[in-house]
């Protein structure tokens, strides 16, 4: 199974951000900072993969530029502009669920559990 080809893994992000509650809350600016950082980066992956192929390879991560490369060039990072981050947390949280590992719904983790508005104003702000 590929999760950036495979349908329905395909569909949805593949990784997500977590943050304490009350971190988030004391410093949001700090918050949105790390965020728009990240994204940023992701952004970087997309048009200058071979770049951030020779910092991989530079910072010791991997010895192979080519597999750093390929694998920059093969993951759908651009589509992060794209998928529904409410629905990919429904979709892995009823897995969880469906699996036994979590007793909570999608719904009671969507309402108790995330916040997309620093998510959302940078998704405007970095328009792409």
């Amino acid at each position: 199974m590929n999760s950036a080809i495979d349908r329905p893994w395909s569909q949805y992000f593949c990784c997500t951000l977590a943050g304490n509650k009350e971190f988030i809350r004391r410093n949001p600016v700090a918050t949105k900072r790390m965020l728009r950082a990240i994204l940023k980066a992701i952004d970087l992956c997309i048009t200058q993969p071979e770049r951030v192929a020779q910092q991989i390879v530079g910072a010791g991560f991997t010895p192979r530029y080519d597999y750093a490369l390929q694998t920059l060039k093969e993951l759908p990072y651009a589509k992060w502009r794209d998928y529904d981050a409410e629905d990919t947390v429904r979709f892995y949280s009823l897995r969880l669920r469906e699996a036994g590992f979590i007793r909570a719904t999608p719904n009671n983790i969507l309402a108790d559990g995330t916040d997309w508005r620093f998510f959302n104003e940078l998704k405007r702000e970095l328009k792409g």
